[in-house]
């Protein structure tokens, strides 16, 4: 049996860009909430939120991006998404809904020369470009170790 690959794409607007991912990896959309701090996180990590018991890390999409800071606004959304390693969190400014991506319509990142470590590649649409996140290249190596000696610190 062929392994089913969602062709959808969940898009959502961070600052003046427009991004997405798979449909596969995304649980779902919450409102923005208060996060904890967790201490010798990597500094990608905005902090820790309890979901239904689930602790899961807020990665800093903004800082990702090079965006500039701005406090939450009562519209935020979260995006609650899984890696290949753990599920993660961040903040969007609004989630837009979600697309099919049409398979002529996607440059990979390879094709655009571009040093982008998680960017999987930038669909093209009547209506303009998105950024196609992946989020198993979202934080490095030693990102991953960092985080995950700083998790087992919070639980000890």
């Amino acid at each position: 049996m062929a392994e089913f690959k969602p062709r959808g794409l969940v898009v959502w607007t961070l600052g003046p860009l427009r991004c997405a991912l798979r449909v596969g990896v995304v649980e779902r959309v919450v409102p923005a909430m208060e996060l904890t701090p967790l201490p010798h996180a990597p500094g990608s990590v905005s902090g820790i939120v309890n979901v239904q018991g689930r602790v899961i890390a807020v990665i800093d999409m903004r800082a990702r991006f090079g965006l500039p800071e701005r406090d939450l606004q009562l519209g935020d959304q979260m995006l609650l998404a899984h890696t290949a390693r753990r599920w993660i969190g961040f903040f969007v400014d609004a989630v837009q809904g979600v697309v099919d991506e049409p398979d002529q319509a996607m440059v990979p990142a390879s094709d655009i020369g571009a040093p982008m470590s998680s960017i999987a590649g930038v669909v093209k649409l009547a209506d303009g470009l998105i950024l196609i996140q992946d989020l198993d290249r979202l934080l490095s190596g030693d990102e991953e170790l960092d985080l995950d000696a700083a998790l087992a610190e919070h639980e000890s």
